[in-house]
């Protein structure tokens, strides 16, 4: 640290900043040794990776374009101070971050960022292991709007033409011409309903076909390859060898599955209850012991708009890796599955606390009749007893039916049953689906906790995920994703993770003093009067 640096930072900032935290109680949380493999043993020298790390984690912790923390090196004395620059360094050119960015997101690079900073925090016990985590997810927006399904084949065509423009122009002599012009000369803006969209859309598909042609596999761009995903998925040749639009029958993609954008082919259209949307989710872990003053994140995963179940298992090898299991792991009934809960505690000792989800059944919905859980199931005996005594005389573990079992009872002991209305109403007699033991048991007994107000009153510690999830989206800004692509998308979500960490942490160096009582409140108070709760 030059001495003038740290002089002129203390002179103008007696209390320090958050940036003059982290080269304080941190001492930096990564060295320019951990990025060694990042970078190739060849070549002109590059700027301290450390610093650029540093850089990007203020940058989102401000909000800062890259043009604004380029001016902050040059200009503010704390950023200087947390670089330990000298008061008169230039700094760097403002694209140097976006080349920063695309190093991070190759080859799981943003995580392995978040885990240097884990262990550092780790190292000065200020975070440690077999505690309690709580996870939730939200929707991040794709940064790329989302297209119509004329709208993606005309602007992936004029993006293909864009890019061979300038890459390969002499290809394009004997394609292009006025029509062509007129086609894709601008950005593709269609009114709703657009004109003639079938024959625009047969024409597009010809356009493409014609210039996918001319652009071999070796000279095609990533617009180029944007293009051919794209046709893919909206055409097909038929049997007389005729290029046609797909339908549905034809396995045209649904909306999980389906490309929006040539400029985003990771995100996808999704809809979860009344929310839809075109992008991401994002998948945020934090701590939550009692004891502890702050919580910190010890996971993001950001991922296509998949089920929230599919996400548990990589959120837990990254904490495996990181060496931060809980021992209870908090999370909501869209990560709660049976398998999952066995998993858990079966590989990585977790508790996953949360509700099972109840049985679909038309007695359950209905609150009549009898559930599955009014059977008595033996599985030494391998058998079944319903709510009047008859015992099922079948007992069947099909491999089309795994992991489930099927226990099944006679039309003869069924027909007499005066309750057979409320046991079932298909014409056939009642077949009864379980899981094997062990998992039968499990869930059997999570539902059974979820009764116990002690369970509710763990459980409810989960409810503070909710407040980090607003911290993340509005105080950061990161509902609607900075940059196009999964791989940028997801490094702007960890460089957003491990501010939250440093500003927490500073903020419980520098505690804010509570609001005070207001001149109503003190005057109840002289009255004796309670005002505590909300009527």
């Amino acid at each position: 640290m030059p001495e003038l640096t740290a002089r002129t930072a203390r002179a103008s900032n007696p209390r320090g900043t958050t940036a003059m935290w982290v080269r304080d109680h941190l001492d930096g949380l990564w060295s320019d040794e951990d990025s060694l493999s990042w970078y190739p043993r060849d070549g002109c020298p590059g700027l301290s990776p450390a610093q650029l790390a540093t850089v990007c984690v203020l940058q989102f912790l401000l909000n800062f374009s890259d043009r604004q923390a380029a001016e902050a090196v040059r200009c503010r004395i704390d950023f200087k101070y947390a670089l330990a620059m000298s008061l008169d360094d230039p700094g760097f050119h403002h694209s140097v971050l976006t080349d920063f960015r695309d190093r991070l997101g190759q080859d799981g690079r943003a995580d392995q960022l978040l885990s240097l900073a884990l262990n550092r925090l780790r190292e000065a016990g200020v975070i440690k292991e077999r505690g309690r985590q709580r996870t939730d997810s939200t929707q991040i927006l794709s940064a790329a709007r989302e297209l119509a399904r004329l709208e993606p084949v005309l602007e992936a065509v004029r993006a293909a033409l864009e890019e061979a423009s300038r890459d390969t122009p002499h290809v394009l002599g004997d394609l292009v011409d006025a029509e062509w012009a007129t086609r894709y000369g601008r950005p593709v803006r269609l009114p709703a309903p657009p004109s003639h969209p079938a024959t625009r859309l047969k024409q597009a598909g010809a356009d493409a076909c014609r210039l996918l042609q001319i652009l071999p596999p070796h000279r095609r761009g990533p617009q180029a390859e944007a293009l051919r995903q794209i046709m893919v998925q909206n055409f097909l040749v038929d049997t007389r060898g005729v290029l046609r639009p797909r339908t549905e029958k034809d396995g045209r993609p649904k909306g999980a599955v389906r490309i929006i954008s040539p400029y985003d082919l990771d995100a996808r259209r999704a809809i979860r209850g009344n929310t839809r949307w075109s992008g991401y989710l994002v998948h945020v872990t934090e701590t939550c012991d009692a004891a502890a003053r702050v919580n910190l994140i010890t996971d993001i995963a950001t991922t296509s708009p998949i089920r929230d179940t599919q996400a548990l298992p990589g959120i837990h090898t990254r904490l495996r890796d990181r060496r931060l299991l809980p021992a209870q792991h908090l999370v909501d009934g869209g990560y709660i599955s049976t398998a999952l809960l066995n998993n858990s505690a079966r590989d990585d000792r977790i508790q996953l606390v949360g509700p099972v989800k109840a049985s679909g059944a038309w007695q359950k919905k209905e609150q009549t009749g009898f559930t599955r859980d009014d059977f008595t199931i033996d599985f030494d005996q391998r058998q079944v007893t319903c709510p009047n005594g008859q015992t099922s005389t079948t007992w069947i573990e099909a491999p089309a039916m795994a992991p489930y079992t099927v226990a099944r009872f006679t039309s003869r002991q069924c027909d007499p049953c005066p309750d057979r209305p409320a046991c079932t109403r298909g014409k056939s007699a009642r077949t009864v689906n379980f899981l094997p033991r062990h998992l039968h048991e499990l869930q059997t007994g999570n539902r059974t906790d979820q009764q116990d107000p002690r369970w509710k009153r763990l459980y409810a510690t989960r409810s503070g995920i909710e407040g980090t999830i607003c911290e993340l989206v509005n105080a950061h800004r990161a509902r609607r994703s900075r940059y196009r692509g999964h791989r940028k998308t997801h490094v702007q979500h960890v460089l957003t993770g491990i501010a939250i960490n440093i500003e927490r942490l500073a903020s419980r160096a520098h505690p804010h003093n509570p609001r005070g009582l207001t001149a109503f409140q003190l005057y109840l108070d002289s009255r004796d009067l309670t005002w505590e709760c909300w009527w």
